[in-house]
C-alpha cells in the first residue's frame, strides 16, 4: 500500500493544488484532489483482472474550476436542496443562496467543492489522506465558524472510507456527503441503464416540482422506487410516474432501514459485463439516488470520453433534503460542544 502527492496546478488566484493516489495492496487506485476535494479516479478490477477507472472526471484542476455537476466533490455546508433558499434556527430566519431554481443546492455558489481545502497525509489502518477546512461564520449565509475534517482511507479489503467530523462556535446546521458518479463498466462506457441496483430502504421522500420533500415518507411498494430487489436501472426510470417526471429520471432521497448513526448496508450495484459490485455502507438515515438525468455531453472528460444523460449515477449518502425546514426529518442541526460524525464506505468486489 501507498501514497503518491503529484502537482495538479494553481487556482485562479494563485493557490497550490494537489492530487494524492492511495493505492492498496489489492491493486486498487483511488485518487483526490484538495480542490474541493473531488474523488477524480478510482481504478478497480474487473472479473478478469483488468484495471478499470470507474468515476466520471475531469483531468486537469481547469476542468475541476467549472465543475457545474458537482462530479467527484465534497458538498457542503448543507448537501441537497433547502427551499426557497431560507431556513429558521432560534428564532432567526437566514437566507441562502436560490442556486437552484427557486432552491438552495449543495451549500450554494461557493460551497465546499469550489474551495481549497488542508491536505494532510496519514497513516493507519491502510494510507490515509486527511482534508480540513474553516468555514467561516456568514460563509455562503450559514452561521458558525464551522471547522471540518474528512479523512479518505483505503483499505486491503478495496474499501474507500470517508469519514466526515464536524464542530461550530454557533449553533447552524450540517450535511455532508461525497458526489461521485459511478459507471462501474467504465467511465467511459455509456449509460448505466443495465446496472443492477439493490437499496436497502421501505420508503423514500416524494418531493413537490421543485425536487423539495412534501415531508411524507411513502413507501416503495408497488413503484418504481422499489429497489428492495436487485433491479436494472433502466427497468422502469421512463414509466409514466409522476415523481420520475418531475426528476427527469431518478433523483430522490430513501429513507434506509438501518438504525441512524450505526454502519450499514444502503446499497448495492452489480454491472454484468465487468463483473464488479459496488456496496455503499453509511451512518446516514438516507441515500440520495441520481441517475445522471442533467448530464448532457457538453462537457469532455477522461480521456476525451463525452458524459451524456444517464452515464453516470450517484449514490449519496445524506440527512434528508430541506430537513432544516421540516421538524419531522432527522435534525442536521449542530451545536457548540456537540460533535458531528459520518462515515461512508464504498466497497467493491467482483461476482
Amino acid at each position: 500500500m501507498g501514497m503518491i502527492k503529484t502537482p495538479f496546478g494553481t487556482t485562479d488566484d494563485g493557490i497550490r493544488v494537489d492530487l494524492y493516489t492511495l493505492t492498496s495492496s489489492e491493486g486498487m487506485e483511488v485518487s483526490i484532489t484538495n480542490y474541493g476535494g473531488a474523488i477524480t479516479s478510482i481504478q478497480v478490477p474487473d472479473r478478469k483482472g483488468r484495471l478499470g477507472d470507474v468515476v466520471l472526471g475531469y483531468e486537469t484542476l481547469a476542468e475541476y474550476l467549472r465543475n457545474p455537476r458537482f462530479l467527484g466533490a465534497l458538498i457542503g455546508r448543507h448537501a441537497n436542496r433547502l427551499a426557497r433558499g431560507t431556513f429558521s434556527l432560534n428564532g432567526t430566519t437566514y437566507h441562502v443562496a436560490q442556486n437552484n431554481g427557486p432552491n438552495h443546492l449543495h451549500g450554494g455558489i461557493r460551497g465546499f467543492d469550489k474551495v481549497v481545502w488542508h491536505a494532510q497525509e496519514e497513516s493507519g489502518d491502510g494510507d490515509s489522506v486527511q482534508l480540513s477546512y474553516l468555514s467561516k461564520d456568514g460563509e455562503e449565509g450559514y452561521p458558525g465558524n464551522l471547522k471540518v475534517r474528512v479523512v479518505y482511507s483505503l483499505t486491503d479489503q478495496n474499501e474507500l472510507r470517508i469519514e466526515y467530523t464536524a464542530t461550530t462556535d454557533r449553533d447552524t446546521i450540517v450535511n455532508l456527503t461525497s458526489h461521485p458518479y459511478f459507471n462501474l463498466a467504465g467511465h467511459d462506457a455509456g449509460n448505466i441503464l443495465q446496472h443492477e441496483l439493490t437499496l436497502f430502504a421501505d420508503a423514500y421522500t416524494p418531493t413537490d416540482s421543485t425536487l423539495i420533500p412534501t415531508g411524507e415518507l411513502r413507501s416503495v411498494q408497488g413503484t418504481p422506487f422499489d429497489f428492495r430487489s436487485p433491479v436494472v436501472i433502466g427497468a422502469r426510470i421512463d414509466q409514466d410516474h409522476e415523481q420520475l417526471t418531475l426528476g427527469k429520471g431518478y433523483d430522490q432521497n430513501w429513507v434506509l432501514n438501518h438504525p441512524a448513526g450505526t454502519l450499514g448496508h444502503a446499497a448495492q450495484v452489480y454491472e454484468s459485463s465487468s463483473g464488479r459490485v459496488l456496496e455503499v455502507l453509511t451512518t446516514e438515515p438516507g441515500i440520495q439516488f441520481y441517475s445522471g438525468n442533467f448530464l448532457d455531453g457538453s462537457r469532455q472528460g477522461k480521456t476525451g470520453a463525452a458524459y451524456d444523460k444517464r452515464s453516470g449515477f450517484c449514490l449519496e449518502p445524506q440527512h434528508f433534503p430541506d430537513s432544516p425546514n421540516r421538524s419531522e426529518f432527522p435534525s442536521t442541526v449542530l451545536k457548540p460542544g456537540e460533535l458531528y460524525r459520518s462515515t461512508t464506505v464504498y466497497r467493491f468486489s467482483v461476482r
